[in-house]
């Protein structure tokens, strides 16, 4: 049981340092020029001048809603650690984790939308930097937390606490 428990907490905090990386670091879009965008700030090369220029994301109300949807997603993985935590130390022998297993749900629902909805709106990027660019690695690992806490919800919710 300790074996299972250690597995299941070291996924679960995998799943929070991915989703801290994905939502604060700057690699959400990539440009040619090794330049790269996220979800907070606009950050690019001026060769011209030799500096950075950077600016605040645009207004967009599909992009807010990704960053709602990666902080939410913080916010309710790290719940779920805190639930499971309690959890693990007060209840009963034979109890489930539902609540857990809830949240780590929600948190894989958060995930799956803001990734989705970023996914869509990729030719809106493209048209404010015609430069071309693809996904950064931050958009990769928000697609690679999203099963990662759906499998861990799921296990969550079929865990049982034993002596």
């Amino acid at each position: 049981m300790s074996l299972l428990l250690l597995v299941v907490s070291a996924l679960h905090i995998l799943i929070l340092i991915l989703l801290f990386v994905a939502t604060l670091d700057k690699s959400w879009w990539t440009l040619p020029e090794k330049e790269s965008l996220n979800l907070w700030y606009d950050c690019t090369w001026n060769a011209t001048a030799k500096t950075w220029a950077c600016s605040n994301v645009s207004d967009n109300g599909w992009l807010k809603a990704v960053q709602v949807l990666m902080v939410l997603s913080l916010i309710l993985c790290c719940l779920s650690f805190i639930l499971f935590m309690f959890q693990l130390y007060t209840m009963r022998t034979g109890g489930l984790f539902y609540a857990t297993g809830l949240c780590q749900l929600c948190t894989s629902a958060a995930v799956f939308s803001g990734a989705l909805i970023y996914a869509i709106h990729a030719e809106e990027i493209l048209a404010q930097h015609p430069r071309g660019g693809s996904f950064g690695y931050c958009f990769a690992l928000a697609w690679v937390a999203f099963p990662l806490a759906l499998v861990s919800g799921i296990v969550y919710i079929h865990l049982r606490k034993r002596e």
